[in-house]
């Protein structure tokens, strides 16, 4: 496949007049001297690469929970808005349900669906949280941050873990991140009530981010900090943020922009199986969540989960103000190196050829390209 006359995001900049070579599902050649043929002609538009998000438990009707065929119905549909990479996150709910959507989320990653988002490993979201915090997690489920207990929820299924969230303030959260880290699973702090001291002593244990700041989480104060005051002034932290307009106001997602900058603020969606589907009545780990306006919410009104999407939350990013080169960043790159990653976020020969098109005001076209 040819693609010619793209304002495509080269290293860091967006480049007008690029023309580019797909092959194989991997970009072959930009610019040169390009095999003849027909050739997409995307008029200037704007080129980006696919996004990746290390924070969704859903999308279009069905919950990763549910196992195998959820999370290659995710992978499907989710390619098809421009995601190139993922990482389905668990809800909290029993062992073996937790053990049974692990094992889904195995089969996937060892027979990839052919024209789907790559699965690269689960978000375990749970059990380590804090009741006080729950917000739409189940707190019936919740335990304690031991090795016993982490055995008892992975099973056989460890290795298929790439990032947990936890609180820190639970007792011996720091040696489980040090285990966890030991293993190379990233681990960040989510649903808790710790001080800005806990969460200070838990980076330096090995947590390196911290999950959708602001919400479910100890607030910000002028005499004690929390979770998110340590983070935004924590150079090791990557923060994630859900610019949906409505977990956060505009403002406070350009302080997370301006405090971390584009190479540690992490978009993400936080995603429900409402996401791409009308108002209703859905399901989020095992409970029914009413969307009114497309604000997904449990029966007592808490906020639980969104349904955003990744091609949104760039556009949002946009339409605050951040720039486009950093909002970039933030929905592909950045998650990716959080992971340790760095196939994904760029435009360069032998990346992915998942590319994301937007016209000149940021509205989201389409894909280009396949993984396939």
């Amino acid at each position: 496949m040819l693609v010619k006359n793209a304002t495509a995001f080269l290293d860091g900049r967006f480049c007008p007049g690029t023309s580019l070579h797909i092959s194989g599902g991997r970009i072959a050649q930009i610019g040169g001297d390009l095999p003849a043929g027909p050739a997409l002609d995307l008029g200037g538009d704007y080129l980006l690469p696919g996004f990746v998000d290390v924070h969704i438990h859903a999308f279009m009707d069905m919950d990763m929970m549910q196992g195998e065929d959820a999370v290659r119905h995710m992978s499907r549909e989710l390619k098809k808005m421009g995601v190139a990479a993922f990482l389905p996150t668990t809800m909290s709910q029993d062992e073996e349900s937790t053990i049974r959507a692990l094992c889904g989320i195995q089969a996937v990653m060892e027979r990839s669906e052919p024209d789907g988002a790559a699965v690269l490993g689960a978000h375990m979201e749970a059990p380590f949280l804090s009741p006080d915090k729950a917000g739409a997690q189940r707190s019936e489920f919740f335990c304690r941050p031991t090795l016993d207990n982490w055995r008892k929820f992975t099973g056989d299924y460890e290795s298929v873990v790439k990032k947990v969230t936890l609180a820190p303030e639970l007792p011996g959260a720091d040696d489980l991140i040090r285990y966890l880290t030991g293993r190379g699973i990233v681990v960040s702090a989510g649903h808790t009530h710790a001080t800005a001291g806990q969460f200070r002593a838990s980076v330096d244990a090995g947590l390196t981010s911290a999950t959708h700041l602001f919400n479910a989480q100890s607030p910000l104060g002028h005499r004690e900090p929390g979770v998110p005051g340590a983070a935004l002034v924590d150079d090791r932290i990557y923060c994630e943020f859900i610019a949906d307009g409505v977990h956060l106001h505009p403002d406070v997602v350009r302080l997370i922009c301006r405090c971390k900058g584009a190479a540690r603020a992490i978009a993400i969606t936080d995603a429900t199986e409402a996401a791409g589907m009308p108002d209703g009545t859905y399901q989020l780990g095992g409970q029914p969540v009413e969307v009114t306006g497309g604000v997904v919410r449990l029966a007592d009104g808490t906020l639980a989960g969104s349904t955003l999407t990744m091609a949104r939350a760039f556009t949002n990013l946009v339409r605050y103000g951040i720039a486009p080169e950093d909002a970039c960043r933030m929905t592909s790159r950045t998650p990716a190196e959080s992971l340790g990653l760095t196939d994904y976020g760029e435009i360069c020969p032998g990346a992915p050829a998942v590319l994301v098109r937007y016209d000149r005001e940021w509205n989201f076209v389409g894909v280009v390209g396949a993984l396939s």
